[in-house]
């Protein structure tokens, strides 16, 4: 009979993912979670996962053989407090990942404050189309594979190494316990203000990191003064840069790209030993150039040319939520990003700014992330929106400072205390060839389908 795993947390990007790849290594299954929505939650039942709603202690009676904890959980609610004091085996998601799927594998891992979702279902999608049959573990849904996780039949697993804490009783970021051969550091830059005092605490985890790269395996590491500092503790592994052009010539053995197209839709890239290669294809943005040049220089790694990795580029079809047209109702194009960081808002903005040859740009924004709604950023809100015509911001209740007053002044800049007021100022502003962008890593209250629907009806 096999082992029953039952996962606290489970429809969480990381340990809904975890649960796919138990389900596909022979173990039982069941999960818990609050708050539950797409595309996570269709995942797990269209893989014949059983959920519990809520965190009653009920659900480990009969006892499972091991409880898995997301980093949601704490102590105080019953399911935890029954667990503890059942002596019920248990351990972190990140942990039991280690140790059950990526031991004895190369581990390819992402990490960074931004783009690390993108640039690793790129790598997964070169690896795959090189013939390599990855396994992988993504905190989002490529569109190529249609699924955040697998376990694959190659020697590869491709594994998005998020910096947030384990457990309420591992405090280290989920990365320590992933061991890679070749790791990749998008960039750098605070955020998780919840768990993370300042931006060296960060730099402190990413350092815990860097130790556990064996000297033949490889960083490929993105521009920036965090990164340097890191490195700067210590590295014993072999260093490959990426780079825009025009600062890669300063850099030794660096990775290059330059976008030919305003929109950096078409991109020259150039390998440290001045291979060079073109890429046209449907992302749009100089942050995906930069994930893409990452993406390319960890696949050189393990042996794939720069020749397969723009084939393979040349058919990415992107994640869900990053960037994802949801449709054109009336004529207007409405898009869902997962951005919840002043450096991402301002990212997808230039890319859709510059993409946009006609038509208004209008952003959604919903400051949901821990970071934001302890006012951190708030500093960066104006500036991040400056690409939008108009910035449409939820104020919710509980914000620790004054968004209203935050964006007030703010030419084209406006701040609602409803969805429905939002969504009610958008319809009545956009015209055929607009384009709408939602910016949440939640599920916004549903505004993505209610906007949908409100304009098809207008």
């Amino acid at each position: 009979m096999s082992e029953h795993i039952h996962i606290l947390g489970i429809c969480g990007t990381f340990m809904g993912g975890v649960a796919l790849l138990a389900r596909e290594s022979g173990f039982s299954v069941t999960g818990s979670d609050r708050n539950v929505y797409p595309p996570m939650s269709t995942q797990l039942s269209e893989s014949g996962i059983a959920l519990t709603d809520g965190y009653g202690a009920d659900q480990l009676s009969p006892a499972p053989d091991r409880v898995l904890v997301g980093n949601a959980l704490s102590r105080g609610q019953p399911v935890v407090e029954a667990m503890l004091d059942e002596g019920l085996p248990y351990t972190s998601g990140p942990e039991w990942l280690g140790r059950e799927i990526l031991n004895g594998r190369w581990v390819l891992a992402v990490s960074g404050t931004h783009g690390k979702t993108s640039t690793a279902s790129m790598l997964a999608w070169i690896l795959d189309h090189a013939g390599l049959e990855p396994g992988f573990l993504i905190g989002g849904v490529p569109s190529n594979f249609g699924v955040s996780a697998r376990l694959g039949q190659g020697r590869y697993f491709v594994v998005e190494a998020d910096e947030y804490d384990s457990a309420f009783f591992d405090k280290r970021s989920k990365f320590v316990h992933y061991r890679p051969n070749t790791l990749v550091i998008n960039n750098l830059e605070y955020d998780h203000a919840d768990i993370f005092p300042n931006l060296a605490a960060i730099e402190t985890q990413f350092h815990h990191l860097i130790r556990c790269v064996p000297s033949n395996g490889q960083i490929v590491r993105g521009a920036g003064d965090a990164i340097d500092r890191v490195l700067e503790r210590g590295v014993w592994t072999p260093v490959r840069s990426v780079q825009a052009e025009s600062a890669a010539a300063q850099v030794e053995s660096a990775w290059s790209w330059r976008a030919v197209s305003a929109q950096a839709d078409i991109l020259e890239l150039t390998a440290p030993d001045g291979t060079c290669g073109r890429l046209h294809w449907s992302m749009i943005g100089e942050h995906n150039a930069a994930n893409a040049t990452a993406a390319m220089a960890a696949a050189a790694h393990v042996g794939v040319s720069m020749e397969q990795a723009i084939a393979a580029l040349q058919t990415f079809t992107g994640v869900k939520r990053r960037l994802e047209c949801l449709g054109r109702p009336a004529g207007i194009a409405v898009y869902d990003d997962f951005a919840h960081h002043p450096t991402a808002i301002q990212s997808t903005l230039h890319a859709l700014r510059a993409a946009s040859t006609s038509g208004k740009l209008i952003a959604m924004i919903e400051p949901r992330s821990n970071t934001m709604r302890l006012g951190e950023h708030k500093a960066h809100l104006v500036a991040c929106a400056a690409d939008a015509d108009l910035a449409l911001w939820l104020d919710p209740p509980g914000l620790d400072w004054d968004l209203s007053h935050t964006v007030a002044g703010a030419s084209g800049q406006e701040a609602f205390d409803s969805v429905e007021a939002m969504i009610e100022r958008a319809v009545a502003a956009a015209v055929t060839g607009d384009s709408i962008v939602v910016m949440s890593n939640g599920g916004f209250d549903g505004l993505h389908q209610r906007l949908l629907t409100a304009l098809a009806e207008r």
